[in-house]
């Protein structure tokens, strides 16, 4: 009988093991992960976990008896420190052994650390798995003084849970605006007031010199000589794929496992999916790595129907979100290399849209509180449709009456 073995526990695997079963796959799947959580969802984890409003077990992909019920082997707490494709064995720490006739590398990203004095001092943090928040909300006390490495989707996000939960909060941000690598200035600078108006304190354009504090973490040192007093110094500046066990394996890895449009390794019983991957996408026209669930899943879904034997290419519009305050920012497609934006909607009335266009071409959006726009901007993305920039502003024309 054929058995398959999943790397990894997380968004990814869990859609890995459905997809499989939902394909009639009738042999054994093992699925190893090294935490002590069976899969689970992330994005939770910055937002309503960590403000205290969801439980633990409300994160899971599936319950564990999803698990039991589809006779799969889950082994947590289990870390994988090296694959033999010639036997086609895994070998975990504890020294157990797994055949498999297939295998899927599912694990992952994990946080960038960061290089500076003081950063291996208690009270310094990093955010990505459950125990991560556990050990974050354990230093909570009252009215606690957080700094936030990091002015991404994460330490936003992470801000904005804090000061409503009545934290004095800052982030310190080395570039000259928030979400600088994925938003135009418009939005950036939107998100900068929103934050500003609920008491988060941005320092932007700052450079870090050290954490200071002698037995925990006191503070903040910029280069400029200001001191920036914290109990609690959380990180987000970045992930980067766990490529290692791949690399070790003899397999073709880059930023990230590459993968074909199957999700196929260089090894041809070997597939790979989610954040960890280097992969085509047809809509693009370019190799990427995602950070996304929803690659994650659809990455999942076409490794395990090609498993299965049945033929399905991976060719996606990537999509994110965050939720912040009270608004959700909607993401489709990539920004990179746009050369105009159009506004569409009410900044001031916190309902808009940011659409990037390259050579008259919608490449990207960001939707702030307008979901029409962000479903419809999707298939004209898809298309590689020109549109007209005027028509893009007039709120009474629907996106998706632009490819006529």
């Amino acid at each position: 009988m054929e058995t398959i073995v999943i790397i990894g526990a997380g968004h990814a695997a869990g859609q890995v093991v459905a997809t499989l079963r939902q394909k009639k796959f009738a042999g054994n799947i093992t699925l190893l992960g090294d935490e002590a959580w069976y899969p689970y969802q992330r994005p939770p984890l910055s937002k309503k976990y960590l403000a205290g409003e969801l439980p633990a077990d409300r994160l899971y992909v599936k319950p564990p008896s999803f698990y039991a019920d589809l006779n799969v082997d889950v082994q947590l707490e289990t870390e994988v420190t090296s694959i033999d494709p010639a036997s086609r064995t895994v070998h975990s720490v504890s020294g157990q052994s797994f055949h498999y006739d297939k295998l899927i590398i599912a694990t992952g990203s994990r946080p960038r650390k960061i290089a500076l004095p003081g950063s291996d001092l208690p009270g310094v943090h990093y955010l990505r798995n459950i125990d991560d928040v556990n050990a974050i909300r354990a230093s909570l006390t009252t009215n606690s003084r957080i700094a936030i490495i990091g002015a991404g989707y994460i330490g936003l996000e992470v801000a904005a849970v804090a000061a409503q939960l009545g934290h004095s909060v800052t982030v310190v941000e080395m570039a000259d605006r928030v979400m600088s690598r994925v938003v135009s200035k418009e939005v950036s600078h939107f998100y900068q007031e929103i934050h500003s108006a609920h008491g988060v304190a941005l320092e932007l354009s700052a450079s870090i010199d050290r954490l200071t504090g002698t037995n925990r973490v006191d503070g903040v040192a910029l280069s400029s000589g200001q001191q920036l007093p914290a109990d609690i110094v959380i990180v987000g500046i970045g992930i980067e794929p766990n490529i290692e066990l791949a690399e070790e394996a003899g397999l073709e890895v880059g930023n990230g496992i590459v993968v074909d449009n199957r999700c196929r390794t260089s090894d041809e019983n070997i597939y790979a999916v989610g954040d960890c991957t280097w992969h085509p996408n047809a809509v693009l026209g370019f190799d990427l790595r995602l950070e996304s669930v929803h690659n994650a899943l659809e990455q999942a879904k076409t490794a395990a129907t090609n498993i299965c034997g049945e033929e399905l290419t991976y060719s996606q519009v990537p999509w994110f979100w965050s939720d912040q305050f009270d608004l959700k920012l909607q993401i489709a497609g990539l920004s990179a290399g746009y050369d105009q934006t159009v506004i569409r909607g009410d900044i001031a009335g916190s309902k808009f849209s940011c659409l990037y266009l390259s050579e008259g071409r919608l490449i990207a959006i960001d939707a702030i509180n307008r979901p029409k726009d962000f479903i419809q901007a999707k298939a004209l993305i898809a298309a590689r449709v020109v549109v007209d920039p005027k028509r893009l502003e007039d709120v009474q024309i629907e996106l998706k009456d632009m490819a006529n």
